[in-house]
């Protein structure tokens, strides 16, 4: 008798230890590297008892898990906030965000503005801001002290010392800082190409400035160090790597503004814990907790208030660079129509080949 409820005991023990195993929760997490360290997801789980499984990606894997899938497998992806609405259309892969389950204090507004306005489809939007950087100018104060905007890389008392690249953003900052929005062209096609056909022939016009039409950071950050080039169009981060050198040299935010990228929190349309996704990203927002991921990887965050928790120099770079205007005036990419890049590639191709 005493063997047989014994044996009953351990049976039943195990069948219960099945049940709370089966019964936990888990975060199935489909994100960039860097995007989730392996301090915040301890302490996600022991705040939780959530249990955050990774695994990493970029948009375009993404995309095609979640198409495979039909929106199945991740309870919560961080595509680009461009990278949304339109496949969002085609392929139904996102549900809508409920707004009222995010704390949306702890997120800075236009960031939040931009990405709900960016990631709409149907009147709903997909998307909630996390990661962002920016381009702009590197200019070395001490060699160019007026360039504050991107109309810079144009002005002949910089002639030869100016670099930039001849891709699609530098048509887009060109546009922004002659007082167009081109992102509110979008939708006319004809008007879009007057504006980029009136861009290039300015790049054309101004080519003997340019000492170099950068393909490889590395040779740019090179080529400002030497003081080759005192005024370039690049990004945030190279800027201030520069000043870590020499304090002359510094990433600038435009007058007419950066041109920003922002990766998103997206929630799969089968997501099976939604309420751990939306757990994840209030955590993660939380701005001590997005001080641990800026301080590592230098990328900025939609966190409000984050930035009194950076280091200090990390703190410094984001202090020097920009106000509070400046972050608002952020230009953040929407998605582009495919008509569009063409017309830019043959604007490129043709600035390319001027002489």
């Amino acid at each position: 008798m005493k063997k047989k409820v014994l044996s009953l005991f351990i049976a039943g023990g195990f069948l219960f230890g099945l049940g709370a195993g089966a019964n936990a929760e888990t975060l199935e997490l489909l994100t960039w590297k860097g995007y989730a360290p392996q301090s915040l997801v301890e302490k996600f789980e022991k705040e939780t008892g959530i249990t955050v499984k990774t695994t990493y990606s970029n948009n375009e894997e993404m995309i095609a898990k979640l198409r495979a899938t039909r929106g199945a497998g991740f309870d919560l992806a961080q595509p680009s906030q461009d990278r949304i609405s339109s496949v969002q259309e085609k392929f139904n892969i996102y549900q809508p965000i409920d707004y009222s389950k995010i704390d949306t204090a702890l997120i800075i507004p236009s960031m939040l503005e931009a990405v709900k306005k960016n990631t709409m489809v149907d009147g709903k939007s997909y998307g909630v801001p996390h990661v962002y950087g920016t381009s702009g100018l590197i200019v070395n104060r001490k060699a160019a002290p007026d360039a504050d905007d991107y109309t810079a890389l144009l002005d002949p008392k910089y002639e030869g010392r100016v670099s930039y690249r001849l891709k699609r953003p530098t048509l887009i900052a060109m546009a922004f800082a002659g007082g167009t929005d081109p992102f509110a062209l979008y939708g006319d096609e004809a008007k879009y190409q007057e504006l980029m056909e009136g861009i290039g022939q300015k790049l054309i016009d101004a080519k003997g400035l340019v000492k170099t039409y950068w393909t490889n950071g590395d040779a740019l950050l090179q080529s400002m160090r030497s003081g080759e080039v005192n005024v370039a169009m690049a990004w945030d981060n190279g800027g201030w790597k520069l000043n870590a050198e020499n304090p002359d040299i510094d990433f600038v935010a435009p007058k007419s503004g950066a041109l920003g990228w922002i990766d998103t929190f997206a929630i799969p349309a089968k997501a099976e814990n939604v309420e751990a996704a939306y757990k994840w990203i209030n955590f993660m927002m939380r701005p001590e907790n997005a001080a641990v991921f800026t301080n590592a990887e230098k990328y900025g965050t939609a966190s409000a208030g984050a930035i009194e928790f950076y280091e200090a120099d990390v703190k410094a770079n984001f202090e020097r660079s920009f106000t509070k205007a400046d972050i608002d005036n952020i230009k953040w990419y929407p998605p582009v129509p495919a008509k569009l890049e063409e017309i830019e590639g043959k604007i490129l191709d043709k600035v390319k080949a001027s002489n």
